[in-house]
């Protein structure tokens, strides 16, 4: 779930976004791994039980991804993203970025994606309990825990550091092929803030962070939040061009 990849869709809709969510499924427990802080996942075991008990919430997120290009030079991409939760099975997510600018709205049945640059929009049914991974959607399992947790090596508490201008944990885990970070809000209400992924055995080894701020867990959804119409002139196809959406997860190189 936390190594960036492209998922291609055989259904003739594209599945894949940068800060998915998945909703209403139970994981089975992550295996034990050795070398864990136990602060650490003390941390990470409140955040996901702090999460896992919110009914709804939005948030929005600033996503950054790097590549490398054919001359060797590491550049990074920047897009923004908004994203609304209905708890068990309903989810709104917006993405704005140097090239994708869609809607990915699931109203517990149908699963929409729209492109806006083109006017376009893909449909695929699915059951009221669905997933859909990507990086950062790990948060937003019932059980953030297991998911988060599998494949972990080890675990470091690294003390508190300030993200947004918030004082937070600052968690570090590495796993087989990739490490990553975790910086979760300390106090009462212990949500993610910030979350780096790094591919430690890619040249250069690119990153991909994820800052989510804005948090509201109590939002008023309107009775039409999580459904979708058509705009005026939209056409339904099987498949949203890659120039609207292209963009919600990281490249694989050039």
């Amino acid at each position: 779930m936390k190594k960036p990849s492209l998922i291609p869709s055989s259904s003739g809709i594209w599945l894949a976004l940068g800060v998915a969510l998945t909703l209403g499924i139970s994981t089975p427990p992550a295996a034990r791994a050795d070398g864990l802080d136990p602060e650490a996942t003390r941390i990470l075991q409140d955040m996901s039980n702090y999460l896992a008990q919110t009914p709804r919430f939005t948030v929005n997120a600033d996503v950054d991804f790097e590549i490398l290009n054919r001359s060797g030079q590491l550049l990074q991409f920047s897009s923004f993203q908004t994203l609304a939760v209905q708890r068990p099975n309903q989810f709104r997510v917006t993405r704005q970025g140097p090239v994708a600018n869609a809607e990915l709205i699931f109203d517990g049945t149908t699963l929409t994606l729209y492109g806006k640059n083109s006017n376009v929009y893909s449909q695929l049914a699915f059951e009221s309990r669905t997933g859909i991974p990507a990086p950062g959607g790990d948060f937003l399992f019932v059980d953030p825990y297991a998911i988060l947790s599998e494949g972990v090596n080890s675990s470091t508490y690294m003390g508190t550091a300030y993200v947004n201008g918030i004082e937070c944990h600052h968690l570090a885990f590495r796993e087989d092929d990739v490490d990553w970070q975790l910086w979760v809000q300390t106090g009462s209400t212990p949500l993610p803030m910030k979350y780096v992924i790094a591919s430690k055995w890619v040249t250069s080894a690119p990153q991909y962070s994820v800052r989510l701020r804005d948090w509201n867990l109590n939002p008023q959804f309107t009775s039409g939040q999580f459904t979708f119409t058509p705009p005026v002139g939209a056409v339904k196809v099987e498949e949203v061009p890659a120039s609207d959406v292209e963009d919600y997860l990281p490249p694989q190189g050039e």
